[in-house]
């Protein structure tokens, strides 16, 4: 287990101030990889330096990206951290359950803006959906004190060692990006197909479609299978 493995994704974040404090947590533990998807704030800036009290170094390697999907390619698990009940068929935890997760992949817990947390687009990217216990008549934890409960969790769980259940060798989990473009392929020739016919529906219907694959622990060679399946039956009439 390496904690070079964890990355910490901030969806949409609004406030610098919050940036800054989301780096300063991640370097508290150890970790040292922030990902910013589609900053409100520009980045970086001298209030998201301020606030990062010593985690300047976090704050330069951060990575950022326009969109979710590039932002996944090299994650294997992606944890999605929600105050509200998702009616999704995604497995939901709870924070002792992430002793469950095998933390030799590459996971990334993703955490929704201020204002409005993850929609259940992004949450359609996601193996899990992680809820924090709190006050169930005041559910909202700031940005940075949801990332710093997680980060000390699963300091933790780093720190001691205990037995996972392990897949043979010759197996290889598919990475996000190799799931990303299976996906991708299946949506385009579904939308050649005019299987989207509802065009009000097609959101959520893609939504499913990619909960789907996401959440199943799928190998290199079931990936590439299907893609094959998804490019044989686009060509057929």
């Amino acid at each position: 287990m390496s904690i070079s493995n964890i990355s910490f994704i901030l969806h949409k974040p609004q406030l610098s101030e919050n940036i800054g404090a989301c780096a300063r947590a991640i370097k508290n533990f150890n970790f040292n990889k922030l990902i910013l998807v589609n900053p409100k704030p520009s980045f970086p800036n001298d209030k998201i330096i301020a606030t990062s009290v010593g985690a300047k170094d976090i704050i330069k390697q951060t990575k950022v990206f326009n969109d979710i999907e590039p932002a996944l390619k090299n994650i294997d698990y992606l944890v999605a951290t929600t105050s509200r009940f998702r009616n999704k068929n995604v497995k939901h935890i709870q924070l002792n359950d992430l002793k469950k997760i095998n933390l030799k992949k590459k996971v990334a817990f993703i955490f929704g803006s201020e204002a409005s947390g993850l929609s259940n687009n992004e949450i359609s990217y996601a193996n899990y959906t992680l809820q924090i216990p709190t006050n169930s008549d005041f559910k909202s934890l700031n940005l940075s004190h949801s990332l710093i409960i997680v980060a000390h969790m699963i300091f933790n769980l780093l720190s001691v060692n205990f037995k996972s259940y392990k897949k043979s060798k010759k197996i290889k989990s598919a990475t996000k990006k190799q799931i990303q473009s299976m996906a991708n392929l299946c949506i385009q020739n579904l939308e050649k197909k005019n299987f989207f016919k509802q065009i009000e529906k097609k959101p959520i219907m893609i939504e499913n479609l990619r909960s789907i694959f996401y959440k199943m622990d799928l190998s290199e060679k079931e990936t590439r299978i299907l893609s094959s399946v998804f490019a044989s039956l686009a060509k057929k009439g």
